[in-house]
């Protein structure tokens, strides 16, 4: 039987707590031996920050950047996992497409934005074509993959029984590849998460990857940290909720939610 101590220890590592007491620990001890216009304490951090708290700015910015990028990620989606199905199903489309791609997801968005901002304008267009361009490729990638390595043999099963082609692809296919449009939608998120202030950084007048690079002009180290911290909590939040809703409503197509993952 387990003492109370150790099952404190478990659930201060399990729950993340005793990793975060540790990074503010590490931060701090950092800032001690640095000004404060370089790297602030976590408490001087705090107060610094209040000011874009307390006047919404903050809220407005992270709320103005989640809408980017779901949009951006949610087009993403619907255009690469039917286009990993399509190159996944049909040889001759994958010989076609394959070298495209394995190009293009090695390109950055970044160095693509002053192209996107010719092409598509200041606006909302260029910023949602970059966290698309930022998505579609991991999307597409993860479904050619789960169509590869699935067992043909169910596909040569389902056509000896008559099965029709566009019954295999919803009854026998589709299944299969849930898992991995899940891990492709889910790393995707990742990808529009960078994308998105790479996107603000450049063009944009809000959003919290504008106000992480023009804090740098008032000397805001603190601001900056803020932006930071936030970007990285509503992306860790918005994947726990993606990876419950897959493990609630997917788990009978292999989505499995990974403890520690």
């Amino acid at each position: 039987m387990e003492s109370k101590g150790k099952k404190v220890w478990k659930f201060l590592l399990k729950s993340g707590i005793l990793t975060w007491a540790a990074f503010l620990l590490i931060w701090w001890i950092l800032s001690l031996f640095q000004e404060d216009i370089l790297l602030p304490g976590p408490l001087k951090t705090i107060a610094g920050s209040w000011e874009i708290v307390a006047n919404g700015k903050l809220l407005s910015f992270a709320l103005i950047s989640m809408r980017r990028v779901f949009i951006g990620w949610g087009l993403g989606c619907l255009i690469g996992i039917p286009l990993g199905m399509l190159i996944g199903r049909i040889p001759v489309v994958r010989s076609f497409f394959e070298p495209f791609i394995n190009f293009f997801r090695f390109v950055p968005g970044l160095a693509l934005i002053t192209l996107f901002l010719m092409w598509f304008g200041v606006d909302e267009g260029s910023k949602i074509m970059i966290i698309l361009y930022g998505t579609v490729f991991t999307v597409s990638v993860n479904v050619i993959a789960g169509i590869l390595s699935m067992d043909q043999n169910r596909i040569h099963a389902a056509r000896i029984l008559g099965v029709s082609e566009r019954d295999i692809l919803f009854t026998v296919v589709w299944p299969s590849v849930i898992p991995y449009a899940f891990t492709g939608a889910r790393l995707g998120l990742g990808g529009a998460f960078g994308a998105i202030v790479a996107a603000e950084m450049v063009a944009a007048k809000e959003g919290l990857g504008y106000l992480i690079y023009n804090s740098r002009l008032y000397f805001r180290t603190d601001w900056i940290i803020c932006g930071v911290i936030t970007l990285g909590l509503l992306g860790f939040t918005f994947d726990k909720l993606f990876r419950f809703l897959g493990n609630k409503y997917l788990k009978h197509y292999g989505v499995k939610e990974l403890k520690n993952a």
